[in-house]
């Protein structure tokens, strides 16, 4: 699994009824004498709002390095992208992500085989946490309810915590009924 651009920051808007803002990578740096404050910049879905995310507040210009200020000046996407990662920026600015829509399941060439019992691992290329439930539902291509329903009969099954969020690694085993063919029972 991996990113396919920036989460949604939920945030309600003070402007419009919108909980949502979306980030494109645009910082602030704002210098008072040798001090500086750096922002993260998100506009509204709703009506376009600027909010301002702190990333640093009244840092000394030398305590940061300097190609790290360059890529705060050159609003690189990837730095970003590696702070809105970050707990405590989350956690200081009171948002949380909604990483609907941005992330995609890269699966074998091959897909599933036609096995009876299948042992399959799923990696992923950032932390993004999701309801593996969800994850599983797409990488066998059947509803989230049937992913359910393999779980409770046993079909499916882990040594991780199939249900909840995740954002680590793990590794499943699939017992399809019946043998060949696709999830028959499931869907």
């Amino acid at each position: 699994m991996r990113p396919t651009g920036l989460p949604l920051i939920r945030r309600r808007c003070l402007r419009c009824t919108s909980a949502r803002y979306r980030a494109h990578g645009k910082f602030r740096v704002n210098a008072n004498h040798k001090l500086l404050d750096v922002w993260l910049l998100a506009l509204c879905v709703g009506c376009g709002e600027t909010v301002k995310l702190t990333v640093l507040e009244r840092i000394h210009v030398r305590a940061i390095d300097p190609p790290t200020l360059t890529r705060f000046h050159d609003n690189d996407v990837a730095l970003a992208a590696t702070l809105l990662q970050d707990p405590g920026l989350l956690r200081r600015n009171g948002v949380t992500l909604d990483w609907d829509g941005a992330w995609t399941l890269q699966t074998t060439p091959a897909g599933l085989p036609e096995a009876d019992v299948i042992d399959t691992s799923v990696r992923f290329a950032q932390r993004i946490p999701i309801r593996l439930t969800r994850l599983l539902s797409v990488g066998l291509d059947v509803s989230r309810s049937a992913v359910h329903r393999l779980i409770a009969d046993g079909s499916l099954s882990s040594k991780h915590r199939l249900t909840g969020k995740s954002s680590s690694d793990f590794s499943f085993t699939l017992r399809r009924p019946g043998g060949k063919g696709g999830c028959e029972g499931a869907a």
